[in-house]
């Protein structure tokens, strides 16, 4: 049961490129910043960043910014005292949606347990975006973060995305500096026929999204290097 005098937990999304405009989130997200007052950050740097591109008539400093330690070793006790004094905080990730392939889940969860309202605001998502202009499957799909660092843990891993790719998309991510060389990865260890759709650089004006049969990327390799990228695995 939700506790009647205390305040909202805002699950707050936010820009996926910093230059992006204040009018590519509605409406909803910078009045919900003016209601909150404690700001859980996965990157203090990068929030400040947003917050002066959606809310600027506000001043950085009126929040408090509690940074988020993805091992789960950030005192949320702090969180936990303002909600139940009736003020309400917001969880903001680095780009995108809290919670979702970010972190955010195990506030939102204990906030659950302690009856505190969860508000999720409208956002992008690049998971999302990647998924609905890929042409795959929307109805089944599996995300898997970030794949294997060891060599052969990884063959395994493309091998059964691969047979299952064919009954749900299968999406993945990797960090920007290492695309390029994951990429060619794919080019050698997937099949000529199946078919990979890259998202890359999503809603930047230079952003696209691809898809095609490993064959013809072969053919074509294009440069991934430091730009953050979806892939998915798919059968159209």
């Amino acid at each position: 049961m939700t506790r009647q005098n205390s305040g909202r937990l805002y699950l707050v999304p936010t820009f996926l490129e910093t230059h992006l405009r204040r009018d590519s989130l509605p409406e909803m997200v910078p009045k919900a910043l003016t209601e909150i007052t404690l700001l859980v950050v996965e990157n203090a740097k990068t929030a400040r960043q947003h917050l002066k591109q959606i809310l600027p008539e506000k001043p950085v400093a009126e929040w408090t910014m509690l940074p988020w330690n993805k091992h789960g070793e950030t005192d949320l006790e702090q969180v936990w005292v303002a909600l139940a004094a009736g003020h309400s905080v917001g969880i903001i990730s680095e780009a995108g949606c809290p919670g979702f392939a970010d972190p955010g889940a195990d506030i939102v969860a204990e906030a659950h347990r302690r009856g505190i309202e969860v508000v999720p605001l409208v956002g992008p998502s690049s998971l999302i975006l990647a998924l609905m202009a890929s042409g795959f499957s929307g109805q089944s799909f599996q995300f898997h973060g970030y794949l294997a660092k060891d060599p052969s843990d990884l063959k395994r891993q493309l091998q059964d995305m691969e047979k299952t790719a064919g009954k749900a998309t299968q999406i993945w991510i990797e960090t920007p500096f290492r695309n390029q060389n994951h990429l060619q990865t794919l080019l050698k260890q997937l099949n000529p026929q199946t078919r990979l759709c890259i998202a890359c650089d999503l809603l930047d004006p230079h952003g696209w999204v691809r898809t095609q049969p490993i064959s013809a990327w072969r053919k074509a390799i294009p440069d991934l290097a430091k730009k953050p990228c979806i892939f998915l695995l798919g059968s159209v």
